[in-house]
């Protein structure tokens, strides 16, 4: 077996070379005088003809973008065909030249994920008839894998996680799809569960809501919640105070205020003109039913001097009828 004594070739020794170790050159076989047809030679029994567009990340009129059917060790591993069942050296001038725009702007769209350094394009042919251009995209970083065997390094890598894999799938399809046609594949959907029970508050929830924070029920309550506090320019001491605070009204103390004093203040000394008419005609007047003796009792008004005996007005004796002016 002296095809087995040669020397291994020199890239074996490269680093980007995937094996290592005792390896040998396997024997070559005789050449054939007819080669088998290629998959898909004709156009109805061609697996990309019968493929549906659904199965492709982005297709448009001419052209067509497919993945693998799962993720592999290398970022991305795309394939672009023609709609038409033609090879390479079959392209008219309009697909052919739409072949340069279409794998300038794949590797374009490929090279800007993230962690991709490089994009090998490749067209071996050998395996299908219908035209099939291969991007592959090399990690950024890893410089072994530079050059000619970065496809047998898709086989042995780790495989990638499926997530990020079809999140790169949609990112290709939207930036082809800027520039026409229809993007299919989709970001990998967030994968949540909702609660299997929602608690629902009770009527014996306790609200720990202060009360300043209340909201108020009527317009009287915003507008008390407004109105500043009342002063009394007679007792200014005692107008902030609070009623439970204020001194009591008792029978020995005729002067305490009660709780009906809040109105207007009358100025001290004021006398109503009724009370003065009263006492004008001569009719008696009593401190319990003199409205302005119970006024100036329920102001902290100084008390009035005590009636004078030799005033008929005030002896107790009957009320002397006053004549009236149009009788003089």
């Amino acid at each position: 077996m002296s095809e087995n004594t040669a020397p291994m070739p020199d890239f074996t020794r490269w680093p980007s070379f995937p094996f290592e170790g005792d390896m040998r050159v396997k024997k070559l076989a005789a050449p054939v005088d007819v080669e088998p047809p290629r998959s898909g030679e004709d156009a109805t029994d061609c697996v990309a003809c019968g493929t549906p567009d659904d199965a492709y990340i982005w297709v448009s009129e001419r052209w067509r973008v497919r993945a693998m059917d799962r993720p592999t060790g290398l970022p991305m591993v795309l394939i672009l065909e023609c709609r038409s069942h033609l090879d390479l050296g079959d392209l008219p001038n309009l697909l052919a030249a739409e072949l340069g725009v279409m794998t300038v702007r794949l590797e374009r769209a490929i090279r800007s994920l993230d962690g991709v350094a490089r994009v090998h394009v490749n067209r071996w042919g050998d395996g299908s008839a219908h035209l099939h251009m291969w991007f592959l995209a090399r990690p950024y970083g890893r410089l072994q894998l530079r050059g000619t065997f970065l496809s047998l390094w898709d086989d042995i890598l780790p495989v990638i996680p499926e997530a990020q894999w079809r999140e790169n799938l949609a990112l290709v399809a939207a930036w082809l799809a800027d520039f026409g046609g229809k993007a299919n594949a989709e970001p990998a959907h967030i994968q949540w569960e909702s609660p299997s029970t929602f608690s629902v508050p009770t009527a014996t929830t306790v609200d720990t809501e202060p009360d300043d924070s209340r909201r108020p029920a009527t317009l009287g309550d915003v507008e008390a919640a407004k109105a500043p506090p009342t002063e009394n320019p007679e007792n200014p001491d005692t107008a902030e105070q609070p009623i439970a605070q204020q001194p009591s009204p008792t029978a020995a103390s005729p002067e305490a205020p009660t709780t009906e004093d809040q109105g207007g203040v009358r100025p001290s000394g004021a006398k109503s003109a009724a009370s003065d008419h009263r006492s004008d005609l001569g009719t008696e007047v009593s401190p319990a039913a003199d409205p302005e003796s119970q006024y100036r009792s329920e102001r902290r008004f100084p008390e009035a001097p005590a009636p004078d005996p030799g005033n008929p007005a005030n002896s107790g004796q009957a009320p002397v009828q006053s004549t009236l002016p149009g009788s003089l």
